[in-house]
C-alpha cells in the first residue's frame, strides 16, 4: 500500500509540474502575441490608404501662450510675458516670481517651455502645486486658461 500511495504522489506531482509549465508557456505566448499581430498605435500609411476611415480627425490648432497672468494672491493683477525662458516660483530671492506667501516653498515650482507647449513641475514643495483641482506628481503640460495654484497665488496662461 505504501508503494501505491508513493506512486500516486509522484504522479500527482508530475501533473502539477506540467500544469505549471503549460501555464507559463501560455502566459508567454499571450505576452508575445505569437501567431497574431497586436494592433497598437497609429495605422500605417498602407492601412490608411486602404481604409481612410481609420484616419484620426485633426485636432484644432492650439493657440500658443504669450503671457502668464496672476489672478489671485498678493501679486494679483500682474502679468508676466512668456519669452521662452523657464520661470521659477518661490519665496527665494533668486526666483523669477518671488511669492510673499507662507504656503510657498523657497523653490516651489518651475514653468518651462518644451516645443510650443508650457509645462509646470513641482520642485519638491511642502504644500504642493495644483493644476485645476489635481496636485502635481510630475511635470504636466498647461494649456491657456488652466489655473495653476501655488499656495494662495493662482496663475493662468493667456494666449
Amino acid at each position: 500500500m505504501n508503494d501505491l500511495v508513493l506512486t500516486l504522489f509522484r504522479l500527482g506531482f508530475l501533473v502539477l509540474i506540467w500544469l505549471l509549465v503549460l501555464s507559463v508557456v501560455g502566459s508567454m505566448r499571450r505576452d508575445l502575441a505569437v501567431g497574431s499581430r497586436a494592433r497598437t498605435g497609429k495605422p500605417s500609411a498602407r492601412e490608411l490608404k486602404k481604409n481612410p476611415e481609420l484616419a484620426e480627425p485633426e485636432a484644432p490648432a492650439r493657440k500658443a501662450a504669450t503671457s502668464l497672468a496672476i489672478v489671485e494672491g498678493p501679486l494679483a493683477g500682474n502679468s508676466i510675458p512668456l519669452s521662452g525662458q523657464p520661470i521659477m516660483f518661490g519665496r527665494a530671492q533668486d526666483a523669477t516670481v518671488v511669492l510673499d506667501d507662507d504656503y510657498a516653498s523657497g523653490r516651489h515650482a518651475r514653468l518651462f517651455p518644451q516645443g510650443s507647449r508650457w509645462f509646470i513641475e513641482d520642485l519638491g514643495s511642502t504644500n504642493g502645486t495644483f493644476v485645476g483641482d489635481s496636485q502635481l506628481t510630475r511635470a504636466q503640460p498647461v494649456e491657456p486658461g488652466q489655473r495653476i495654484r501655488i499656495g494662495k497665488t493662482v496663475l493662468e496662461l493667456k494666449s
